[in-house]
């Protein structure tokens, strides 16, 4: 696996500092480019009019006082690496997006917008619209921001949620990419489908033994295809609880799931990513 450049849009706040953290880490074990971004966004804001009690030049000087601050952003923590300062003009979500395609990024990394007990309710507009619409890799979580940036980062564990789709297979392939440059665990779990009562009626025991059998035989064959002989959790459970549990169970460093994929029965991770990267108690890449 490469990671040859990898964008951390940061916002100076201590979740960026977090997140800075990760990106670090990861540079250095893919010997990355690391690319520090900040969008540069007034919103609602009058330009030069007297009326709005805005001074003359206070764009300009904002701006510079901008510049200054990504310069200065952990300026000692990626002393003598390869890094790249940016400072983009617009729509946060949709610059960083942007910029991302342009610079053929494989990897973007940034924090969620969550606090305190209420962090599992919330995942910010831009790390939302970012995961949504953004071709690479993206790399975030709840629990960023809470490793302490001396303690060095590893990456033994790795969780693959996985559907039968071609979402499913990007994942497993760039987690066990991953999990092989890292000299990880892999595990991978699927969603089984869940059962409606009318579908019980007839044997309360041939319809889940069906499903979990086409399920163990399509991990198989995805498994074939892409050359990985992972241990394979089929859980019963939806989704969203599925995957975390995993991850929990297992003491992942790392979950990696698919998105972008129709939802269904064999694709429904894009319905709940945003779930799992509340809900997962390590760091999530979304492929």
């Amino acid at each position: 696996m490469e990671l040859s450049k990898i964008l951390l849009p940061v916002d100076f706040s201590e979740r960026s500092a977090g997140a800075a953290h990760y990106a670090k880490s990861l540079a250095c074990r893919f010997k990355s480019e690391l690319i520090i971004a900040h969008a540069f966004e007034l919103r609602e804001v009058v330009i030069n009019v007297p009326e709005a009690g805005v001074p003359p030049n206070w764009y300009e000087d904002r701006r510079r006082q901008t510049e200054q601050a990504l310069a200065d952003f952990q300026a000692d923590e990626f002393r003598n690496m390869n890094v790249r300062r940016v400072l983009l003009d617009g729509d946060v979500a949709h610059t960083i997006v942007e910029f991302a395609h342009s610079e053929h990024a494989d990897l973007i990394v940034m924090p969620t917008h969550g606090y305190g007990r209420f962090r599992r309710f919330i995942l910010g507009s831009n790390t939302a619209k970012v995961l949504h619409d953004a071709d690479c890799p993206v790399l975030t979580g709840v629990h960023i921001n809470e490793t302490p940036s001396l303690e060095p980062l590893y990456f033994r564990e790795i969780v693959c949620a996985i559907d039968f789709n071609p979402a499913g297979e990007r994942a497993l392939r760039w987690a066990s990419g991953f999990a092989r440059a890292c000299e990880a665990h892999l595990t991978l779990v699927h969603a089984l489908p869940s059962i409606q009562v009318t579908e019980m009626s007839y044997d309360d025991q041939a319809l889940p033994k069906m499903y979990r059998e086409i399920a163990q035989q399509k991990c198989d064959e995805l498994q074939e295809s892409v050359g990985t002989t992972a241990k394979v959790i089929l859980d019963p459970s939806p989704v969203p609880k599925a995957v975390p549990d995993a991850a929990s169970r297992s003491g992942a460093d790392l979950v990696v799931i698919g998105r972008h994929e129709d939802t269904g029965l064999m694709g429904r991770l894009r319905a709940n990513a945003y779930t799992i990267v509340r809900e997962s108690p390590c760091p999530v890449v979304s492929v």
